[in-house]
């Protein structure tokens, strides 16, 4: 058998790069709207990449990911400085996937040639939909029509792997709004595509409207319907649907967001930005001005959370339940010792109650627990199900 120490051994760097034109209406991750620090940040980030040097050991990097914020924002010089830090401090590999998440209306032929010469080969480009009333209603400053271009420039600029980001469950979005939306989707040169149920976070933007009355909330009946739609319209297409919200051609799983469901070290840069080494997580300030102050003096501002042997099997149920893996009974044996029980408590659930099923499947020799279709509908309550105490 394959020992699980090397399977594992690959790990992952996340860059948060937190500054954004604008503010969408829904969403609760960390960035400003201005641009006053973004130099500052730049070099502050130099210097966690140097400080933290040896967070991942001797691991192999094979993914290096760019999120937000928007780092669609960055400058060439930004990316100069940034890549030559990172290949300095860390081993990469030489077919390492380099995502950088981009707004279509950030993306002209120029940006794209940068982008490309400096390494990156993956772009996720923020699409959220091709109907210009969901647009607005998430206050997004592109247009459908700027999205479908964005997309075929960077196809026609060289770029082989995009994937956009779609969001279901809009208010006043019907059923075929979002069959047209997927429809639209699959017409366009993307070989992944990553969809998410609208949610209502506490202090966003749409959170305050929906309080006020300003606008409509969704409603949950409706997302469950488009997350139908969307599962047989990936089957039907022949879309691989390897991790609930993710779905690819044949070959084109994100690497960077496989080694989160798949337990592997990453370390996380700039503010608010998470880490994992497999023993303990670890999150930066979520405050640009802190960040960047404390970097100044050599310092890193963080707090760390170490995981208990049984936090860290629960949190593998979890992750592993999103997935097409689900989760390797000889992995949970060879690291946790807690196969039988598990295979217990799977095996004792009400699966009436919840609607859900665990597809078995060989291995080798081992069993992979699988959610069906309609158990990823529950597939946090499931996991909770299973976790042990």
């Amino acid at each position: 058998m394959l020992s699980f120490a090397k399977k594992y051994l690959m790990a992952g760097i996340y860059i948060h790069i937190p500054f954004c034109k604008t503010a969408c209406n829904y969403c609760n991750f960390h960035f400003s709207t201005s641009m006053n620090m973004k130099n500052d940040f730049v070099q502050a980030l130099l210097k966690e990449i140097e400080l933290r040097n040896i967070y991942l050991g001797l691991e192999t990097i094979e993914s290096i990911y760019f999120g937000g914020g928007t780092p669609s924002l960055l400058e060439a010089e930004d990316l100069k400085q940034i890549f030559e830090a990172l290949y300095k401090q860390y081993k990469i590999a030489s077919d390492a996937e380099i995502t950088l998440e981009a707004n279509p209306d950030d993306i002209d032929k120029e940006k794209l040639l940068v982008w490309k010469q400096s390494g990156i080969n993956r772009l996720s480009i923020g699409t959220q939909s091709f109907i210009e009333r969901d647009l607005q209603f998430m206050k997004r400053v592109h247009t459908a029509e700027e999205a479908k271009k964005s997309i075929l420039l960077a196809a026609e600029s060289g770029f082989d792997n995009i994937t956009i980001d779609l969001i279901y469950g809009v208010p006043n979005q019907s059923e075929m709004d979002w069959l047209s939306n997927l429809s639209m989707a699959m017409d366009l040169p993307i070989q992944h595509l990553s969809c998410y149920a609208l949610t209502v976070e506490e202090d966003t933007i749409l959170f305050h409207d929906i309080r006020k009355g300003k606008t409509a909330a969704p409603i949950d009946e409706n997302a469950s319907t488009h997350f139908d739609i969307l599962m047989a319209f990936a089957a039907e297409n022949g879309i691989e649907h390897y991790e609930i919200s993710n779905f690819c051609k044949p070959g084109f799983e994100s690497k960077h967001n496989t080694s989160y469901w798949q337990n592997k070290a990453y370390i996380g840069l700039g503010p608010s930005a998470h880490s994992f080494n497999k023993i303990s997580r670890q999150w930066n300030i979520a405050n640009n001005k802190k960040y960047i102050d404390a970097l100044n003096e050599n310092k890193l501002l963080f707090e760390e959370e170490t995981l208990t042997k049984t936090e860290r099997l629960n949190e593998y149920i979890m992750t592993g339940l999103r997935t097409k893996w689900g989760i390797d009974l000889s992995y949970i044996d060879e690291v946790f010792d807690k196969k039988k029980e598990l295979m217990n408590k799977i095996g004792n659930e009400d699966q009436s109650l919840f609607e859900w099923e665990i597809k078995r499947s060989k291995k080798g020799t081992a069993f992979i627990y699988k959610l069906s279709n309609k158990g990823m509908h529950f597939a946090d309550r499931i996991a909770s199900n299973l976790f042990f105490d």
